[in-house]
């Protein structure tokens, strides 16, 4: 008996220490663990040094390792589906973009409801597309461009970092309003192959988002003709826009976070905060105009708000350029 209660003893002791360390474990502040941030295209493209910079500052400031996953395919669902079926505990986050509000329309059938399935966190910032030839194409203007485009129907590719993209849609938006033939040629990233082929004359233009294309600009490998906003960059003030030569043409790209439906308010908050936090350092806001960009700081509701009107602009886009994927 007394060998049998001694057991018993060390049994439940063991169980109170473990219940002990168990309730520890939950109760620590987040993030206790490193954090994964996943990013639906690859490495080196305008997203993918957003996805960095983000998970750089929130390592900063929160004091835990925040890594980026890229996890391609898809136009970015395979990203966004990952992520939805994570555990909503704050440990797997989204870069949510401008390519997540096109798919809604873009497919027919998705494996998610981004608007229902994904709570926005914290918006981070946006930036231009700037459309830019490869060198050997004789043209130097936009203008000239549509004139050559027209003279040769169908012999324009243009390069994107894959289906439903900004760099993609922000082509077929120029084709449907220049009234020109273009082939779309989707690459898994833009920086992955879309870059070299450009500058090589594999494909002939490309609607890239700023930051990853700056340099290549900057060194003649590639001739910039306009930027996509309605306003000029301060990276390029001597580029017009696209909408000087045709009304009302409008892109952009934009990145924020997401996180599983049901992830607790106090851990989306907290990340809110300290990516706001982040936005309005100095040293963050410069870095962001090094890249082309602007921040978009707010809460999670303005950034809910925004996400809606993005995917009702690029609706109209989609149904504009005529495109649907049946199948996800």
């Amino acid at each position: 008996m007394k060998s049998a209660r001694r057991r018993f003893l060390r049994v439940a002791a063991s169980f109170a220490t473990f219940s002990a360390l168990a309730w520890g474990a939950l109760g620590q502040p987040y993030p206790a663990r490193p954090v994964r941030l996943v990013h639906g295209f690859g490495a080196g493209g305008s997203g993918d040094i957003a996805a960095r910079l983000i998970a750089q500052l929130l390592s900063e400031r929160m004091g835990q390792q925040f890594v980026v996953e890229n996890r391609t395919g898809a136009g970015g669902n395979l990203a966004v589906e990952a992520v939805t079926r994570a555990p909503a505990d704050g440990y797997t986050l989204l870069q949510l973009n401008v390519a997540n509000s096109i798919n809604t329309a873009l497919y027919e059938r998705l494996s998610f409801n981004l608007l229902t399935d994904i709570v926005p966190v914290a918006s981070f910032m946006r930036v231009p597309n700037v459309m830019e030839v490869t060198p050997s194409l004789p043209v130097k203007t936009v203008p000239e461009f549509i004139a050559y485009a027209k003279a040769n129907p169908g012999r324009i590719s243009f390069a994107s970092s894959g289906v439903g993209s900004s760099i993609h849609m922000s082509g077929e938006l120029f084709r449907a309003m220049a009234q020109i033939e273009m082939v779309h040629v989707p690459y898994r990233g833009i920086a992955s192959g879309g870059l070299s082929d450009l500058m090589t004359g594999v494909v002939h233009v490309a609607f890239d988002n700023l930051p990853s294309s700056i340099e290549l600009i900057r060194g003649g490998k590639v001739r910039a003709l306009a930027v996509t906003t309605t306003a000029r960059s301060a990276l390029l003030p001597e580029l017009p826009t696209v909408a000087d030569f045709l009304p009302g043409y409008e892109a952009s790209a934009w990145y924020g976070l997401g996180a599983p439906s049901g992830t607790p308010a106090e851990i989306v908050d907290k990340l809110n905060q300290e990516l706001n936090a982040a936005l309005a350092d100095p040293r963050t806001k410069a870095r962001i105009a090094e890249l082309g960009g602007s921040p978009l700081p707010g809460s999670p509701a303005d950034f809910a708000a925004f996400i809606a009107q993005e995917v009702e602009k690029w609706g109209k886009v989609v149904a504009l350029s005529g495109g649907k994927i049946k199948a996800e």
